[in-house]
Formats: structure tokens, C-alpha cells, sequence
């Protein structure tokens, strides 16, 4: 004879009576969450990382409805340049080293230096430039939603900065 545990399993397991997981984050606590998981997953990122003498390094890691993931690697002296991220917004993450960010918003400019584990979420109009002013080799780990698809560049003289430090483009 059988009984109900052999027939429905242990019922101390009960992930089918639980709500169903969200297969993707649809959040800013849940895109955070996401990059410290993969942050976490040292042999998923680790082995891809590369170091390009000439400029950044970059890979997409992975993508799904409305974002993706990139890793980056700087070396000594690598940076993006004052820039926004158009539409998007993202979060990013301090894998390896050190980095230092520089943000344009309606309050003047802060800098801060990022170490492994520091994590930083932004919005859309946020203008900013990350840098390598360590010694070291540095990794970091980008999430965007919605996915990219503009990079703004802005100089120190032209338009959009001072736009930005006057509170019109800051998000």
C-alpha cells in the first residue's frame, strides 16, 4: 500500500504550494539584487575577464525582458568619460579593485572611490564618468533596464553638462 508521502513526496518540501518566482527582476531592489548574485558567482564572471591595453574591456553576461548585463574591466589610468545612459537605468557593481566615480547632478559635482562590493543604483539623466586612478586592475559588473541603447558623451564645455549640474537633466 502506498502512502501520501510516497505518492506526493515529503511534505516538508512545499515549493509547489509557494507563490511562483519571478523569473526576471522587474524592480530596482530586484536589478540590485541581481547584480549582487551574479557579483556573488565568482566562477560564472572571473574566467571571462580580459584586459585590453588600448581601451576598456567589455562582454554582455546576459540579458532577459528589459535589461542586461555586462562585465567591464579597466586597467590603471582606463575611464568612460563623462556620460549619461539615455533612457536607462542601472546599477553598478565593484567585482575587483577600485574605481572612482564622478557625478554631474543639480547639487554640483561629488566623487567617490568605489571598492570591491560597492554598488551604486542610477536613473535615467544621471550624468557621471568612472575612472581606474588605482594601480590595480579593476572589474566591475553593470546591470541596465531597460537594456542600453545610448551612451551620451558629454565634454567639459558643451551643453548638457551644465544642463545637468543645473538640475534640468538630472535624474
Amino acid at each position: 500500500m502506498l502512502s501520501d508521502v510516497s505518492i506526493a513526496g515529503d511534505p516538508l518540501e512545499l515549493p509547489h504550494l509557494l507563490p511562483p518566482r519571478p523569473a526576471h527582476p522587474s524592480t530596482v531592489a530586484g536589478f540590485a539584487g541581481l547584480a549582487r548574485r551574479v557579483a556573488a558567482d565568482r566562477a560564472r564572471w572571473a574566467p571571462l575577464v580580459r584586459y585590453d591595453a588600448a581601451s576598456r574591456w567589455y562582454a554582455r553576461l546576459s540579458s532577459g525582458p528589459g535589461y542586461e548585463v555586462w562585465l567591464l574591466s579597466w586597467l590603471p589610468g582606463q575611464g568612460s568619460g563623462l556620460h549619461d545612459h539615455g533612457l536607462s537605468s542601472g546599477v553598478l557593481t565593484v567585482l575587483e579593485g577600485e574605481l572612482r566615480e564622478r557625478a554631474l547632478t543639480a547639487r554640483g559635482e561629488t566623487s567617490r572611490v568605489l571598492t570591491a562590493g560597492h554598488q551604486r543604483v542610477f536613473a535615467p539623466g544621471y550624468v557621471h564618468e568612472v575612472d581606474n586612478a588605482s594601480l590595480e586592475g579593476a572589474v566591475s559588473l553593470h546591470v541596465y533596464f531597460p537594456g542600453l541603447t545610448e551612451m551620451t558623451p558629454y565634454g567639459c564645455s558643451q551643453g548638457p553638462v551644465a544642463r545637468a549640474a543645473s538640475g534640468a537633466a538630472a535624474g
